[in-house]
């Protein structure tokens, strides 16, 4: 840029020159003049050479002004030190907004990649959020118990080892380039309304009524707000003695309600005035698991087939082969009932399949492994994971994953693949003996579930003896939906059929 202010400079002084130029240089280019001695016109070329001279000089120059605009904006504009956004994940495909549980990072500390930063509940289940990268975690820009934050969206600020998070003090969702963080002066609003409209006298005779619910300070949540401070394992505590957890007072760390809270909870005594219910408001995986189920009820039309199954046979295989693992592995009736379903699915794969409609078309799309989903009930609700590949695994390496799985189900700390997907489900109740039989909802896209009912004994009569003479047979009775798009009557039946085979022959599973 200087080099050029001196050839226009020194442009400039030619021109005015006693002599006219014989040339004048503008950015490379030569613009000669004719010898005016020769052609007698000096003067006006002179003349005319300077206009077209100060004509370029000046076009030059406004278009330079708008770069210097610009660079006057930037210095201009708030800026920070180098720094990452962190957004709201998509923890699974389906996944469009997200609710903010615990901060397992506070605002200084230093994050190494796997490490925890928070608990998202997204559509499917409650889990952890890993971060992936190395810093320092600048600014939380979303609190615990915020909901619906769509996938995207900033959450958190993290910068470098070594850098001043003290600019972040100020740092905002606007300045992150996401939405507006929500006012907070909203609850100022009564009192300016209270000091324009004077107090009645009555209002100020009982001061102890009407400051009571404001001296505390705290801000009112609903139950499930409060849950997502709260570890797994109360929760399960908690379902488990039916201790409602909104009730109790946390005396954890910032408020958390731990298992000595739900030990020692006693229930009021008296009943509070107000109304004869609870409103509770529905979690994001419950308004997915209603969405779903309505779906399947809706697009698929069911048809159920019942059956008795004997176990006799595999309940004696099962403690045998309990007996000889020497604690290794102990198997239950479900795993039987996996690898049973599993190796039914390929005999009959019609029964194997999904109704998918892509791209305009329509297909039946048969799948060639049997990926089982096992129905996990939790403390937010119902989860499948699955065990892929059952047909290929042995009894104890399924009955390793259904524990492994239902484990982890339990405490929220499910991949997405882990639970989305399958080709068949299985709800087992049997562990509740006063289920005797039940039938269950479709899980989509699949085309069939089984339900499982409890154990009991049966009195069969012996044949070739006296007619009073009986012999006692253990029983199951399982129930499976079928989506009469994919399976007819006649193909459910033949595959309720070769269950009801496998399980009564159990050997043939060993095989």
């Amino acid at each position: 840029m200087a080099a050029s202010v001196m050839s226009r400079s020194a442009s400039c002084r030619s021109l005015f020159s006693r002599s006219p130029p014989t040339c004048i240089r503008e950015s490379g280019h030569m613009y000669r003049l004719r010898d005016a001695s020769r052609y007698g016109q000096c003067s006006r070329i002179w003349l005319l050479s300077l206009m077209f001279t100060l004509i370029l000089v000046v076009h030059r120059g406004r278009r330079q002004l708008p770069a210097f605009a610009a660079l006057a904006r930037f210095y201009a504009s708030k800026s920070y030190p180098p720094h990452t956004i962190i957004s709201m994940p998509a923890l699974s495909p389906t996944m469009t907004a997200g609710n903010i549980g615990a901060w397992q990072k506070k605002v200084g500390d230093t994050l190494a990649p796997g490490d925890v930063l928070v608990e998202i509940e997204t559509d499917k289940a409650q889990m952890d959020f890993e971060f992936q990268e190395g810093g320092v975690l600048a600014r939380i820009l979303r609190e615990a118990g915020e909901k619906d934050v769509t996938v995207g969206n900033p959450i958190a600020v993290m910068v470098e080892e070594g850098t001043d998070i003290t600019p972040f003090e100020s740092f905002s969702l606007e300045d992150a380039g996401g939405e507006k963080a929500p006012t907070l002066k909203q609850p100022e609003q009564p009192k300016e309304e209270l000091k324009v409209a004077p107090a009645a006298p009555k209002e100020e005779s009982t001061p102890a009524a009407e400051e009571e619910p404001v001296s505390t300070g705290e801000r009112l949540q609903p139950s499930l707000d409060r849950e997502s401070f709260i570890a797994p394992a109360v929760k399960a505590l908690a379902l488990e003695r039916g201790v409602p957890l909104k009730d109790i007072k946390g005396t954890g760390p910032g408020g958390r309600v731990t298992k000595n809270d739900v030990e020692k909870y006693q229930p009021a005594g008296t009943a509070v005035s107000g109304p004869p219910y609870e409103d509770i408001p529905a979690s994001s995986m419950r308004k997915t698991i209603a969405n779903r189920l309505l779906q399947s009820m809706r697009e698929n039309p069911h048809y159920f087939v019942t059956s008795n199954l004997s176990v006799t046979k595999l309940l004696k295989l099962r403690e045998a082969l309990n007996t000889s693992a020497n604690g290794k592995y102990k198997l239950s009736v479900n795993d039987f009932l996996v690898k049973a379903c599993a190796v039914a699915l390929l005999k009959v794969p019609a029964v194997n399949s999904s109704w998918v409609e892509e791209n305009g078309q329509v297909v039946i799309r048969q799948h060639k492994t049997a990926d089982i989903s096992i129905a996990v009930a939790t403390s937010v609700g119902l989860i499948t994971p699955i065990v892929r590949n059952a047909h290929t695994l042995g009894l104890s390496s399924i009955s390793s994953q259904i524990k492994d799985l239902g484990k982890r189900a339990r405490e929220n700390k499910l991949k997405p693949e882990e639970y989305i997907g399958g080709t068949f489900t299985i709800s087992n109740m049997g562990m509740n003996h006063a289920v005797e039989r039940f039938t269950a909802v479709i899980n989509p896209p699949q085309s069939a579930i089984l339900a499982v009912g409890t154990t009991r004994k049966v009195a069969i009569p012996v044949e070739g003896e006296d007619s009073t003479s009986v012999k006692w047979d253990d029983q199951i009775v399982v129930t499976a939906s079928f989506d009469h798009k994919i399976v007819d009557g006649a193909v459910g039946a033949e595959w309720m059929r070769e269950l009801k085979q496998i399980v009564e022959n159990p050997l043939e599973l060993l095989l």
